[in-house]
């Protein structure tokens, strides 16, 4: 099979699971608190258990990946999801809440370090380039995601909701198999010394708790906006998959554009400050956005969300730069999977 082949494979099942994710992610806490009806901080205290423990797990399965082959232990984290996902249905109060967004976060924490080592073997010389490129296909697939669930919310029905989270879960299966279709990657020998060498770099950990503070900002978009724009504005309940598809437009468009010029570590230093800098700004305007009329609650809350994209752009250039230019090619899951507590420390994003 050859590389472009591999490669729009590889494609294909971004973009399937950002089907998924684009439904989760613009209304996939709003099922556990509109449909479910548990309160929103219950809610946040199941993520926030979540990410503390999808932590360690990162670590361990990208070793795995580096070790063993990175196509099937991926693939396995994708039936995981799958199967976490569709315990939401069952999840009618807080502890089966937890259990499921539990295991999901865990699965998905795994799956983004043991997808490292493909994203290094395909990505060539430029592993980041692709890895930003496979960002911006993915986010195609979040912008149809983010159109049917703007659907889901408007029904506001227990079925319509429901029917959101088996549509998540089938994307993440299909993902799957079209991935165990690929050739394996042959991993690349151990070098001598200790194991977990990704937990002894200092440096690298150092650049991971930087980088989990920076995550919060996914927060913002998947928790914070949609219950900020139902809970404490006037602005139409559609404006949260408007402001979501608005995000995913501009990845699409300028992901890669914005990574050509993070060539190194430290052009990936100067990004991360103008996205704190765009955060900053973006997230005062949201808290202006109460309060107000509906048309300008809307104004601000879509200049928000581009000035907040814009820094979303930098972000993830600066991470997908430092991360694997700074992690050794034969670890490179493991180190990824160090890379990834920071996002569980922000706390990490599910979807």
């Amino acid at each position: 099979m050859g590389r472009p082949v591999i490669e729009c494979a590889q494609l294909r099942e971004s973009r399937l699971a950002g089907v998924g994710s684009g439904l989760y992610l613009t209304a996939g806490v709003l099922y556990f608190t509109e449909a479910v009806h548990l309160p929103a901080g219950q809610v946040g205290l199941g993520l926030g258990i979540a990410g503390l423990v999808a932590l360690a797990l990162g670590v361990a399965v990208g070793h795995l990946a580096d070790r063993h082959g990175a196509r099937g232990i991926y693939a396995a984290t994708l039936v995981v999801q799958a199967l976490a996902t569709a315990g939401f249905v069952l999840a009618d109060s807080f502890w089966p809440f937890v259990l499921a967004v539990c295991a999901a976060a865990a699965a998905k924490a795994a799956g983004i370090a043991a997808r490292s080592p493909l994203i290094r073997h395909y990505g060539g010389d430029r592993p980041q380039e692709f890895r930003a490129y496979l960002r911006a296909v993915t986010n195609v697939g979040i912008s149809l995601g983010a159109v049917l669930a703007g659907w889901v919310v408007q029904v506001g029905t227990l079925t319509a909701y429901q029917l959101m989270v088996t549509g998540n879960a089938i994307a993440f299966v299909v993902s799957a198999v079209i991935l165990v279709l690929l050739p394996p990657v042959t991993p690349l020998p151990a070098t001598d010394g200790p194991r977990w060498i990704g937990l002894r770099d200092r440096p690298y950990l150092l650049l991971t708790a930087l980088d989990g503070i920076m995550a919060i900002q996914f927060k913002v978009l998947t928790v914070a906006i949609p219950l900020w724009i139902v809970g404490a504005t006037t602005a139409p309940h559609w404006l949260i998959s408007a402001t979501m598809l608005t995000g995913t437009v501009i990845v699409v468009a300028f992901q890669v554009r914005a990574s050509r010029n993070v060539d190194s570590p430290a052009a990936g230093a100067h990004a991360y400050r103008r996205a704190g800098v765009a955060f900053l700004i973006a997230c005062s305007l949201i808290s202006l956005s109460a309060g107000i009329p509906a048309w300008a609650a809307a104004a601000l809350l879509i200049t928000a969300m581009v000035i907040h994209t814009v820094g979303e752009l930098w972000h993830s250039a600066a991470g997908f730069e430092v991360s694997f230019a700074l992690a050794p090619q034969h670890a490179t899951g493991q180190y990824l999977g160090v890379f990834g507590l920071g996002a569980g420390l922000g706390p990490m994003p599910l979807f």
